[in-house]
C-alpha cells in the first residue's frame, strides 16, 4: 500500500537550530499517528512540512496526486468576516437551514464540538480563540479526506467534547498526524506514535502506554546515564500497569517484561503518609465555602452551596466550557466574592492559584532571576531544590536560565509560571487547566512532584489522564447549582452527562379519570407486562455490555462501538422507565 505522503532526508532549520535533521517517514492510508516531543522540539514544524505549509530546506517530500488533505495548527486562520455557516457549511454547498439539519456528519460535528451554540450566523471575529479553533476543527472535519493534520486539538474542548472527538476520528478511518499532549487521547486514537528529539523522528507502535512502556524499556537495555528520565519513564509504566492494565497493546511477553521492569517502583503516592503530613500543616479546616449564592451575567451559578476542601484532599473538578469551573476556583482562592454565604480559609493556609492567564510574569527578568525573586531552595515534600534545580525539572537547561523571560514561548512562560508559584512551598494548591501549553515530559515531572506534595490540591482540567493520575476525588458543576461528588470518577461524570443529554420522551395527555374504564385498565395493566419484560432484556443486554467493554479493554474501536450501544440501551431503559409509570397511572 503506498503511502499518501513520505519524507526522505529531510531537514529544516530555524536560524542555526536545526529542528529535523534527515528525517525519512511516511504516513500510510488509515494511520492514526500521535506526535509527542518537548515544546520547541519540532512537532509543529513537522506538521507544516508534512501539510505543505513549510517547505523543506532538504531532502524530498512527496504526496499522492490530488491528496485530499485539511490541516488545523495553532496558527489556522479563518476567513476575515465569515460567519460559522460561511467557515463550516458553504465549502460544502449547504446553505438552507433544512439541508446542514438533514445532513448526519455536519449535524454531528457541529454538536459534537459544540458549535450550535454559537448559532451558524455567528461571526467569528466576535469569539474567543477557543471558539475560533473549534469552528477550524469542524470546518476540517466536515470535508470528505485522505488525510487530516491536527495540532493541540483537544485544547479548548471539554471532556465531552474530547471524548467525541476520540471517537469521530476512529469512526470515519480517515489517516490522521495529531500532535497533542492529551495522553488519554493519545491512547484511545493512536495506533503508532513519533517521538520528535534533537532533529530526529523515532517511531513506535502503539499509543501512549505502549511508548512510555519503549521509551522506560530503551533505558533499561541501554543503561545510560540519563538516569532521572528513565526513573520518571520507570514511574509512569508502574501507573500504567497498576492503574489501567489493559492499555498497551504489547504481547504477553513484553507486559512480563514491563511488570519485572517496574517490580520494585513502589505507587506514586503513599496517600496515607501525605494525608497525615497534610494534616499536621494544615489543621482541620483549608477552605470552606458556607450557603454559597453567585450568579455571573445573570445566571445563576451557585445556589446556597456548602463544600468543604480539606487537609490532603486531591480534587479534580470537572464540568462544561462555561459551567462555572474557573468561577469556583477564583471563589475558593478569595478572588471572587459570593453575592450570599461566606468563604472560610484556615488560619494556617498558605495558598498558591495558577490561573489560565500570564500576565503576572516579570517581562524584565532572567527565567532564574524570575525564580529566585520568589525563593532560592525550596523543600516539595521529601525533595528540597534549589530554583535552578526546579527550573530543570520543568525543562528549562542551564543554557536557557539566563533567558529573558519576555522572549520566552506560551509554553515555556507557561512552565516558569509553575515554578514560581511552586517557590512558595504552597500548602493549598488550585490550578485552573495546569496542561495548557504544557508537553509530556513537563507534565510528567509536575506528576512527580504532585505525588511527593503533601497539601491539599484542587485541579480544573480537560486532561483526563491528569484528573485520574493526582486526584483521588472527582467533583462536577452540572449546571443546576450545585457542586456534586463523584464517587465514580470522571466515568460516572461521563455516564451522567449522556442520560442529561437523552430527551425524555414526550408525555402523553393523561386521560381524566373518570373516563377509565375497565377495559382501559386491563390495557394498561398489559402495557406494564410488556414494559417490564422489555426492561429485562434491556438490564440482562446492559450487564452483558458492561462486561464486554471490560474485555474489550485493549480495542480502542470496539469500545468505542461497545459505549454507543450503552449509551442507546440506557436511554432505551428510561424511556421504557417512563411508560411503565405512566401505565401504571392509567392502571389504577
Amino acid at each position: 500500500m503506498a503511502n499518501l505522503v513520505n519524507l526522505e532526508g529531510v531537514g529544516k532549520s530555524y536560524g542555526m537550530r536545526p529542528l529535523l535533521d534527515g528525517v525519512s517517514l511516511g504516513v500510510g492510508e488509515g494511520d492514526r499517528i500521535g506526535v509527542v516531543g518537548l515544546n520547541g522540539g519540532g512537532k509543529t514544524t513537522l506538521l507544516e512540512v508534512l501539510a505543505g505549509i513549510e517547505p523543506a530546506d532538504s531532502g524530498r517530500v512527496s504526496r499522492t496526486r490530488d491528496l485530499r488533505l485539511a490541516v488545523v495548527t495553532q496558527r489556522t486562520e479563518l476567513p476575515e468576516g465569515a460567519t460559522v455557516r460561511n467557515a463550516v457549511l458553504d465549502p460544502l454547498g449547504v446553505t438552507a437551514e433544512h439541508e446542514w439539519a438533514a445532513d448526519p456528519r455536519a449535524r454531528g460535528i457541529l454538536t459534537g464540538l459544540g458549535i450550535t451554540a454559537f448559532g451558524l450566523d455567528s461571526p467569528v471575529s466576535t469569539m474567543s480563540g477557543g471558539e475560533r479553533r473549534r469552528v477550524a476543527l469542524a470546518a476540517a472535519l466536515v470535508q470528505d479526506l485522505e488525510l487530516l493534520i491536527l495540532d493541540e486539538p483537544t485544547n479548548h474542548l471539554d471532556l465531552e467534547g474530547v471524548r467525541w472527538l476520540a471517537a469521530h476520528l476512529v469512526a470515519r478511518r480517515t489517516a490522521l498526524v495529531v500532535v497533542t499532549h492529551d495522553r488519554w487521547f493519545l491512547d484511545t486514537v493512536c495506533t503508532r506514535t513519533w517521538e520528535v528529539a534533537l532533529g530526529r523522528v523515532e517511531q513506535y507502535e502503539g499509543g501512549y502506554a505502549d511508548w512510555v512502556f519503549a521509551r522506560a524499556e530503551r533505558a533499561r537495555l541501554a543503561e545510560t546515564a540519563e538516569e532521572k528520565r528513565r526513573n520518571l519513564a520507570r514511574k509512569e509504566l508502574a501507573w500504567l500497569r497498576r492503574g489501567a492494565p489493559a492499555r498497551t497493546s504489547k504481547p504477553r511477553y513484553r507486559i512480563e517484561a514491563a511488570e519485572a521492569l517496574i517490580s520494585d517502583v513502589p505507587p506514586p503516592r503513599d496517600s496515607v503518609e501525605l494525608l497525615t503530613f497534610a494534616k499536621r500543616r494544615l489543621g482541620r479546616t483549608v477552605l470552606e465555602l458556607e450557603d454559597v449564592t453567585l450568579s455571573i451575567g445573570g445566571r445563576r451559578l451557585l445556589s446556597e452551596v456548602t463544600w468543604r476542601v480539606g487537609p490532603g484532599d486531591r480534587i479534580g473538578l470537572v464540568g462544561v466550557n462555561g459551567s462555572g469551573k474557573t468561577t469556583l476556583v477564583r471563589l475558593l482562592a478569595g478572588a471572587l466574592e459570593p453575592e450570599r454565604g461566606r468563604r472560610v480559609q484556615g488560619q494556617t493556609v498558605a495558598l498558591a492559584y495558577l490561573t489560565q492567564e500570564l500576565a503576572d510574569l516579570p517581562d524584565e527578568l532572567r527565567v532564574l532571576e524570575a525564580v529566585e525573586e520568589i525563593a532560592r531552595r525550596v523543600t516539595l515534600g521529601k525533595q528540597e531544590l534549589s530554583a535552578s534545580m526546579l527550573l530543570e525539572r520543568f525543562g528549562f537547561p542551564a543554557s536557557r536560565q539566563w533567558t529573558p523571560v519576555g522572549d520566552l514561548s506560551g509554553g515555556e512562560r507557561r512552565r516558569l509560571q509553575l515554578s514560581r508559584l511552586l517557590m512558595t512551598e504552597p500548602n493549598v494548591l488550585l490550578l485552573d487547566e495546569p496542561t495548557n501549553d504544557l508537553d509530556i515530559d513537563t507534565l510528567q515531572q509536575l506528576e512527580d512532584l504532585l505525588d511527593s506534595w503533601a497539601g491539599t490540591l484542587v485541579v480544573v482540567s480537560h486532561d483526563r489522564y491528569l484528573v485520574e493520575r493526582v486526584c483521588d476525588s472527582v467533583f462536577a458543576l452540572f449546571g443546576d447549582g450545585q457542586v456534586t461528588h463523584l464517587p465514580g470518577g470522571i466515568d460516572e461524570y461521563l455516564t451522567r452527562r449522556d442520560a442529561a443529554a437523552v430527551e425524555p420522551p414526550p408525555a402523553r395527555a393523561a386521560a381524566p379519570r373518570a373516563a377509565s374504564s375497565a377495559a382501559d385498565q386491563r390495557a394498561a395493566r398489559k402495557e406494564m407486562a410488556r414494559l417490564e419484560r422489555r426492561l429485562d432484556q434491556l438490564a440482562k443486554r446492559e450487564a452483558e455490555l458492561h462486561g464486554a467493554l471490560v474485555e474489550a479493554a485493549t480495542d480502542a474501536e470496539r469500545l468505542l462501538t461497545l459505549d454507543a450501544e450503552l449509551r442507546q440501551v440506557l436511554a432505551d431503559k428510561d424511556s421504557a422507565e417512563q411508560l411503565w409509570l405512566e401505565a401504571a397511572d392509567a392502571a389504577e
